[in-house]
């Protein structure tokens, strides 16, 4: 009579499926502990998919049937069978989302990658602007921030593309107007990065590409951390890197001779970038490729580096 009863309350199909529930019902009295658990047991193996009782009781259902089946029937949308697999792909396709319930998106499934600041740095006569020169002629979508400057303008430099050329004075009035991002004092001539030419192009999407020293890298480090890429360049050996420096025959004696001892020390804070490129004597072309690798490489990060100016 009990056994008749739950089954009454629980409205349970009567077909063959379900004999084991009937047996359980009329011998399992005397035990009455394991009854929910041997229910919800055998409900299970008969009805792997879905809850086809519709527990009201749910001290009836395990604690798998109860967290993984709603028992409100309304919220569950219309079963929408799926089309053969033979159909076509526009029948698949939308076959799939009736029975999803939802539309697929179209929206891209990575968000766009932030601009970039990338920082290369390394000592005089590694190549510094050849590298970013011929950088900026096979890629698109970066901006090389013009410094400005102090020093005088040497052969064949151009106000406004190479640097900005301005006074002792000039600089010191920008310093006071907080409009560099960072400034040093190297071999006695100002260096700075103006600040809104960086928000500007960043604001159209491009990246960054700002050439400093290796005392500018150092201060740019502590402004920017892990929020841009620090490139160091670096010749082939010391040698080829003092032959460079004679070769460029701007600086007097006195003046190559601090440049080379600048550079022993420099090269030793390596270890405080992320890459090193080498720009080797005639293969300017591979270690331009080696920095847009690197590029590339970023803008493939998960947790991609994010510069705030």
């Amino acid at each position: 009579m009990e056994g008749a009863l739950l089954a009454s309350s629980l409205h349970l199909p009567l077909f063959s499926s379900m004999l084991p529930l009937r047996r359980i019902f009329t011998a399992s009295l005397a035990s009455r502990s394991v009854l929910p658990r041997l229910v919800s047991n055998t409900l299970v193996s008969c009805f792997p998919h879905r809850n086809p009782l519709g527990f009201r009781n749910k001290s009836l259902a395990s604690p798998l049937m109860a967290s993984g089946f709603s028992t409100d029937d309304s919220r569950r949308p219309p079963f929408a069978p799926l089309p053969p697999p033979d159909a076509d792909e526009v029948e698949l396709f939308r076959g799939l989302e009736a029975t999803l319930g939802s539309s697929f998106s179209s929206d891209p499934l990575s968000p766009p990658p932030h601009p970039l600041v990338i920082v290369i740095s390394g000592p005089s006569g590694v190549g510094k602007d050849a590298v970013i020169k011929k950088l900026r002629e096979v890629r698109e979508g970066i901006h090389f921030v013009v410094t400005a400057t102090s020093r005088a303008k040497r052969p064949g430099e151009v106000d406004g593309k190479d640097y900005y050329f301005v006074s002792k004075e000039e600089f010191l009035s920008m310093v006071d107007k907080h409009e560099l991002l960072e400034y040093a004092l190297v071999y006695g001539d100002y260096k700075g990065i103006p600040k809104q030419q960086i928000r500007d192009f960043m604001a159209k999407g491009y990246d960054i590409v700002l050439r400093v020293d290796i005392q500018g890298a150092a201060t740019l480090r502590s402004i920017l951390g892990s929020s841009a890429v620090f490139i160091f360049l670096v010749a082939e050996s010391e040698a080829a890197l003092v032959k460079r420096l004679i070769n460029r025959k701007t600086e007097t004696s006195e003046m190559l001779l601090v440049r080379v001892a600048t550079a022993r020390e420099e090269v030793k804070r390596m270890k405080d970038f992320d890459y090193v490129v080498v720009n080797a004597g005639g293969q300017l072309e591979e270690a331009v490729k080696l920095v847009g690798s690197i590029i590339d490489s970023e803008k493939a990060r998960v947790r991609q580096r994010r510069a705030v100016i």
